[in-house]
């Protein structure tokens, strides 16, 4: 391993209306899928809880890359080193321990080159947390070993946590992938040449994505010449994002969708305690100006899921996605 720095949708989601075992599909254009999957299993189960716990260590990156090349933008930075705070008595997923990272001062990019042919894609991975911790393996490394299986080159973004006492808690999140995007735009992560770039998000992770996808300007003032490189992404991935939404179906303040936004795919369980109708409102603005996106509402499936397999019905997203991918041409058939 090296580190270098380089020079209102009318629906009622999850109402089991068609009776189990069913789903519904819709193609509202040529560009613009919604799939609500209310089908259900027996053993279905949302977060996995189990009393055999299985440890296994993180994949390691082929390659870790300082975000900035001094100081961060400002902010309420940790003084406590970084730990993994998981205990014995914390939740797993699939009968697997994740590892719960905070007090992330420096942020960095753990690249993961492909394992096969490589598709010139790169996506960043932003894990989620709550802007409190970093759910790194099962929302992060566990994701790019499965990216990078698919010629990919994943980067798993370790931004910067706790930020729960800054005006704008997502901010610091928000700059770190914006200043990354930046960096492979520009050529700037050494041995990676993308070209497309998307970004990947799970809960806050999802909504940092989703601020980044859809933001109006830089959240912070450049520092070098990389940052005259583009801050947006081609397209973004929001599994279980959160806080898009208030009064129920009404996206946020910071959230504004134009024909020229990035398409977005989108997977969510109906009964996240997480609403899904961040990922339903989003979708539906998207639809409205005709950004070729999609939307994957499970039955259940709960919050917090990654990537494992927790035999419920949001373990099809993976599959899902990298179908849409397909078909977007970022990963080739």
């Amino acid at each position: 391993m090296q580190y270098l720095y380089p020079t209102r949708l009318p629906i009622l989601l999850g109402m089991p209306v068609l009776g189990p075992k069913r789903s519904i599909r819709y193609a509202w254009s040529a560009s613009v899928a919604l799939t609500l999957l209310l089908h259900s299993s027996p053993s279905a189960k949302t977060v996995a809880e189990e009393t055999t716990v299985i440890a296994q260590p993180a994949a390691k990156a082929d390659l870790i890359v300082p975000v900035w090349p001094d100081a961060t933008p400002a902010w309420n930075a940790p003084q406590k080193p970084e730990v993994d705070t998981t205990g014995d008595d914390s939740n797993k997923i699939a009968n697997q321990r994740l590892i719960r990272l905070t007090n992330v001062a420096t942020p960095e990019l753990h690249v993961f080159h492909p394992t096969g042919p490589s598709t010139e894609t790169a996506v960043l991975i932003a894990p989620g947390g709550g802007y409190t911790i970093l759910a790194w393996d099962l929302e992060g490394t566990e994701i790019a070993t499965w990216l990078q299986s698919l010629g990919i080159t994943a980067i798993v973004v370790k931004y910067r946590v706790p930020t729960r006492s800054e005006e704008k808690n997502w901010l610091p999140a928000v700059q770190d992938l914006q200043r990354s995007i930046s960096l492979l735009r520009s050529n700037g992560v050494p041995g990676v040449s993308a070209a497309q770039v998307g970004v990947l998000g799970f809960s806050a992770g999802g909504n940092a994505s989703a601020r980044v996808a859809t933001a109006a300007k830089r959240m912070y003032e450049p520092t070098d010449n990389h940052d005259k490189s583009e801050c947006i992404p081609d397209f973004a991935v929001l599994v279980y994002p959160a806080w898009l939404v208030k009064n129920g179906a009404e996206l946020i303040e910071g959230i504004s969708i134009h024909p020229k936004t990035p398409p977005m795919f989108f997977a969510h369980a109906a009964n996240d305690p997480i609403t899904c109708m961040s990922s339903v409102t989003l979708f539906g603005a998207l639809q409205e100006q005709k950004v070729a996106s999609e939307l994957h509402v499970f039955s259940s499936g709960g919050h917090g899921f990654g990537g494992r397999k927790t035999e419920s019905p949001t373990d099809a997203w993976k599959t899902l996605c990298e179908q849409w991918l397909r078909s977007q041409n970022w990963v080739k058939h």
